[in-house]
């Protein structure tokens, strides 16, 4: 150790100090165990050092090289197998989905008088595209119920903020595969939380505004007013392209099925296809050999042709099973596929994450522009979202794949905020695109969802990312992400609350009126945000509030602390599966953390 500083005082340490600390420990050799670190000491949303504990490259023989080559060239074959096993079980996941919920969802948008309702609209939006698990088909029914006069443009914009709201759940099913280490499913649920947590501000503020004023359907019909736009080609689909050849070998589904159900023209009462296209054959009476007696072509003949229709080829095709049997079927598998395509891409990525290569990745996914332009970074993400979302076709995917490297601390909760958002204005230009191949009679009315889910999506990021403070989602996540690292069961809770329960209750309650939906859920609602205003002023201004309020220590304990609920579901959890992982001590070394070396007197 250096010499004691004079005066009884002890100097700031400096680099050098870490290196004498570096040295005097390195002669020491394992005579002492270091201290571990409490939980709180450090951040537990900082990046976690992904350190290279492998050979340097120099010190590595001829063979080692080549060795090391190989390894990293297949774990990146690994990498991309899994990912692209990954994005075709999400596809097939969403066909369980709609095979397991298409007929109820083509019922749901049959009462008129529900979809009246604001309330009611949102939460159909809600429960239609969870049950189909894509936003995009959820959209097409309701372009098609706006053009077949079935739907009003202003009943629709409710239900498309439910369909914004119901396409998070992917990444939130995404986040749950990560819950084995407490720190990896902090950052995955944050960040999953993050996306739901915009679309609910958003449509809390939103949807009241909507419905006294209708701002989004004014402004989308005069955006559609001031653009002469006309039919166009098809939007382009990359990512299928690629995942359909496996794909359809294994289910096709008719998703014209589930919009002809909502509008009323259901006829096919299975929803997976038989009939994969038609081939025209010419009559036998008309085809002569005169091609054969004499040259050139054969003259035209007032014929008919028949058409025969041609067989799918995937797994079940012409089988007797019911819709609902092969969707728990395609449901279990796409599940189990998922879970391990999850696991292996989080165990690849911490594999090939590591040092240098850490380091330049997050470097290039996590830096900032220089002073004065770093606030320029977060667009940029943005738009860089909305890009890749546009190239995928799918913001589930994209979301989807986003999670898991939140998770293994690539990617931070600042920056991925912005990705999201992204990814929700490139879905909303591709449905702007897929508009525009619509035929002339559906044209405008596609147009105009297609506008009002682009200016929702736009609204909120003016709303809650424009100004750095009201960046709430941000907070809001972090001690959501908490919360669920030390109960995992509340992600659960949340999972089933939020995207399941109270959308049904709230539906059951609008089949039974408008009146019965306003006197349970207003005092509800009212109950909700007085807790939060109490909430708020406990911390803030506590002496504005009267004193039995300034605490919550008058409730019973249950109503006040999570603790009662943790250990009632741990003991009914079979083999403690729901039970928070216990944390294992971390060893940090003061000469690997100057930080900490700088914190503590030497």
């Amino acid at each position: 150790m250096p010499n004691s500083v004079t005066g009884g005082q002890v100097n700031p340490p400096t680099l050098d100090t870490v290196g004498l600390v570096d040295q005097s420990l390195g002669n020491a050799g394992t005579s002492s165990s270091a201290p571990a670190l409490e939980e709180g000491d450090m951040d537990p949303w900082a990046l976690p050092q992904l350190k290279d504990t492998g050979q340097p490259w120099k010190e590595l023989s001829v063979a080692g090289r080549v060795r090391r080559v190989l390894l990293g060239v297949l774990k990146a074959c690994g990498l991309l197998g899994s990912l692209y096993l990954f994005i075709c079980s999400l596809d097939i996941l969403s066909s369980a989905f709609q095979l397991l919920g298409s007929k109820v969802a083509g019922d749901i948008f049959k009462d008129n008088v529900v979809l009246s309702n604001p309330v009611a609209g949102l939460v159909i939006g809600v429960l239609v595209t969870v049950l189909v698990q894509s936003s995009s088909t959820s959209s097409s029914i309701v372009v098609s119920m706006v053009a077949s006069n079935l739907l009003t443009v202003r009943a629709s914009v409710p239900i498309i903020m439910g369909v914004n709201v119901g396409t998070s759940i992917t990444s939130t099913l995404v986040s749950m595969a990560q819950s084995g280490d407490r720190d990896e499913f902090r950052r995955a649920f944050g960040g999953s939380a993050v996306h739901g947590i915009f679309n609910w501000l958003t449509v809390l503020l939103l949807l009241p505004l909507e419905s006294a004023v209708g701002t989004l359907e004014k402004l989308s019909a005069l955006a559609l007013e001031a653009a002469s736009l006309q039919p166009g080609g098809a939007a382009p689909d990359i990512l299928k392209v690629l995942t359909q050849p496996l794909t359809h070998l294994i289910v096709q589904l008719d998703a014209d099925v589930i919009v002809n159900s909502a509008t009323g023209n259901a006829t096919n009462s299975s929803l997976i296809k038989r009939w994969c296209g038609t081939r025209k054959e010419p009559d036998q009476g008309n085809s002569s050999h005169c091609g054969a007696v004499t040259p050139g072509p054969c003259p035209e003949r007032n014929g008919s042709a028949t058409a025969e229709q041609l067989p799918c080829h995937h797994l079940f095709v012409g089988t007797a099973l019911t819709d609902l049997a092969v969707g728990f079927i395609l449901l279990a598998g796409s599940l189990l596929l998922l879970c391990s395509c999850l696991v292996l891409v989080v165990k690849l990525l911490n594999s090939v994450l590591r040092g240098r290569i850490a380091r330049a990745v997050r470097t290039v996914i996590n830096a900032d522009f220089p002073f004065p332009f770093g606030g320029l970074s977060g667009y940029l993400a943005i738009l860089v979202g909305a890009g890749l979302t546009f190239v995928l076709q799918s913001s589930s995917v994209f979301t989807a794949a986003i999670v898991p490297l939140m998770g293994v601390g690539v990617i931070s909760l600042e920056r991925a905020y912005p990705l999201f958002l992204g990814s929700n204005i490139g879905t909303t230009t591709t449905a702007l695109l897929a508009a525009l191949a619509s035929p002339s009679n559906m044209l405008s009315s596609a147009l105009q969802v297609a506008l009002i889910h682009f200016f929702f999506n736009l609204a909120g990021i003016l709303l809650w990312y424009m100004v750095p403070i009201l960046r709430l989602p941000i907070p809001l996540a972090k001690r959501f992400g908490d919360l669920t690292a030390r109960y995992r069961w509340v992600a659960v809770a949340y999972l089933l609350l939020s995207f399941l329960l109270l959308p049904l209750a709230t539906f059951g309650l609008s089949l039974a009126g408008n009146t019965v939906l306003a006197a349970v859920g207003g005092p509800l609602v009212a109950l909700v945000l007085l807790v939060v205003l109490v909430n708020v002023l406990q911390r803030q201004r506590p002496a504005w509030l009267p004193r039995p309020l300034r605490s919550w220590a008058w409730l019973p304990r249950w109503l006040r602390s999570l603790e009662p609920w943790d250990r009632l579901v741990s003991r009914c959890c079979p083999c403690r599966a729901c039970s928070p992982p216990p944390a294992a001590p971390k060893e940090a070394h003061c000469y690997e953390n100057p930080e900490i070396l700088a914190s503590q007197q030497l």
